[in-house]
């Protein structure tokens, strides 16, 4: 028996497949049920995704996602602009939010460093985190990559060029306590633990 071939179908499983944790079957589920099921949540989808490329830019203080040149966070004068904490991704920077115990800046990395992707200092844009310390009135520099090997990796990383450039002291850094189990990512840990890992972080 020959399936019937949809290469529009087909192109939209594999949009769908690119997202992590998709795998092909999930993804032509996916797209199966917008199309036969839902158009009207699937033409919203299209709608909601077009507009946020086209809006969505990353802060020219932060990194992060922002609509503006610099974003809520960064505007907020009521923020403790003394501390720096340092993460990986937007999610990451928004589980730290939800926990209400952090009220300083924030700088994402867009990544992490990773030798096999071809990921390291310099694609992560470094400079841009020494030029901030070095220029603001930052007194501490919070180390919240993940705890994997390379979250681990990437915040030695930040910590060794810190130091090389003197900004240590005056500048104190710390990483979050060991709550948060190592291996784990941020994202998926629960809001309890980030905020007991904020409070007890870690300092030299």
């Amino acid at each position: 028996m020959v399936t019937p071939k949809n290469f529009s179908l087909d192109e939209l499983a594999n949009a769908f497949e690119s997202l992590p944790g998709i795998g092909p079957k999930t993804a032509q589920r996916m797209a199966i049920f917008l199309l036969y099921h839902d158009r009207k949540a699937g033409k919203k989808l299209s709608s909601a995704l077009a507009v946020a490329l086209e809006k969505i830019i990353n802060c020219k203080m932060c990194n992060s996602f922002s609509e503006n040149d610099i974003c809520s966070l960064c505007s907020d004068l009521d923020r403790d602009s003394t501390k720096l904490c340092i993460v990986e991704t937007p999610a990451d920077q928004m589980i730290l939010e939800q926990t209400n115990v952090f009220r300083g800046m924030y700088y994402v990395l867009m990544g992490k460093i990773s030798p096999l992707d071809g990921v390291g200092p310099k694609e992560l844009n470094f400079s841009s985190i020494i030029e901030r310390v070095s220029q603001k009135d930052i007194k501490e520099v919070i180390l919240a990559t993940n705890f994997t090997p390379e979250g681990e990796a990437t915040a030695h990383a930040i910590e060794s060029i810190m130091k090389g450039r003197g900004l240590v002291p005056p500048c104190k850094i710390s990483r979050l306590a060991k709550g948060v189990p190592f291996g784990a990512e941020i994202e998926f840990t629960d809001l309890g633990t980030i905020a007991q890992a904020v409070r007890e972080r870690k300092s030299d």
